[in-house]
């Protein structure tokens, strides 16, 4: 099965155990397996709205294994980012969550509630409650000079209603208002997932996350193996097109995949097979003998257009084209 041979799971959370306030499908049931088979859990997480203990007690009401230790989020990340920055006792106008304003005043920092305080700092993280007021003083203050850190930079977050607007989105109101570009602590940054791999002496983690361009190229910045779960932001059609540094080792359909066999991915003279389907590259185009709603299909329509285009700085959707029938292996 995929999990055998990795010591810990680094797992997002958001679009991957919960979406809102309720667990997505076989989620929690593969987290409990974890421990049977020998493999540590770590949430690393880029909302940074709630505490770590909050994370854990949601994460225990849905009847998932957790502990405030098992939780790393991008608030202290941010927090800490920003103490490097600053000299200690500095200014800082905090736009985000309670928690986020707890976690600079550990670093020494004091609390500014507007621009006209002067900050010297700027540190932004999502919040629901965040309005235009908090952008518009977040704005001010970086255009008065002050550094400028946000937590993260997810343009959407996955809610039980649907997908909602993140904190990426946020930034980038604020960031058209200054032309000014933060320092981000979050995901796509290597730092959580490396603090999390250290604090269980992990040696071959795996990161499961359902975002691109945060969750795997943050699981891949830092040396670790990635797979991508399609019960969140991303599909395989946009796994299909990322660039390379966004690529995931590994697709699957939910966490229950990760103790499932993983189908061996071959290159024949035909093109590449996974499972039963066969995929093959000409020019702008993939030919993929499978059925569509088959993700071995889209599993091998993966590995043929990366192997054909191995180094790719921008996403590109290529052309796809299924046949309803398998070919039989030769």
């Amino acid at each position: 099965m995929l999990i055998s041979g990795f010591d810990a799971l680094l797992a997002d959370l958001d679009g991957v155990v919960y979406a809102g306030d309720g667990a997505i499908p076989k989620a929690i049931e593969a987290l409990n397996r974890l421990d049977e088979n020998s493999v540590s859990l770590a949430y690393v997480t880029n909302n940074a709205s709630r505490s770590p203990g909050a994370v854990a007690e949601h994460l225990i009401q849905l009847g998932a294994p957790a502990s405030a230790e098992q939780v790393f989020g991008s608030a202290d990340a941010g927090a800490e980012l920003l103490a490097q920055e600053l000299p200690l006792g500095s200014k800082v106008l905090v736009v985000g969550s309670a928690y986020l304003r707890d976690c600079v005043s550990s670093f020494g920092m004091e609390i500014v509630a507007s621009h006209r305080d002067l900050p010297q700092g700027v540190i932004q993280g999502f919040d629901p409650s965040l309005g235009w007021k908090d952008l518009a003083e977040a704005a001010f203050a970086i255009n008065g000079g002050a550094i400028w850190v946000a937590t993260n930079t997810d343009r959407t977050i996955p809610r039980a209603e649907g997908i909602a607007p993140g904190n990426g989105a946020l930034v980038e109101a604020v960031s058209a208002a200054t032309n000014v570009q933060p320092l981000v602590a979050g995901k796509p940054e290597p730092l959580l997932f490396r603090r999390a791999a250290e604090t269980f002496e992990a040696t071959r983690p795996l990161v499961v996350g359902d975002r691109l361009d945060t969750d795997i190229l943050g699981g891949n910045n830092a040396g670790y193996n990635t797979v991508l779960v399609l019960t969140g932001v991303d599909s395989a059609r946009s796994a299909l097109a990322a660039r390379t540094a966004e690529r995931p080792d590994y697709i699957i359909a939910d966490l229950s995949g990760l103790y499932e066999n993983y189908p061996v991915v071959e290159v024949t003279g035909f093109g590449i097979r996974c499972g039963g389907a066969l995929a093959s590259v000409n020019g702008d185009a993939i030919t993929v003998n499978g059925d569509e709603s088959d993700l071995d299909s889209w599993r091998a329509a993966c590995a043929a257009w990366w192997l054909a285009h191995p180094h790719q700085e921008h996403a590109v959707e290529p052309t796809l084209n299924f046949s309803q029938t398998v070919a039989a292996k030769p």
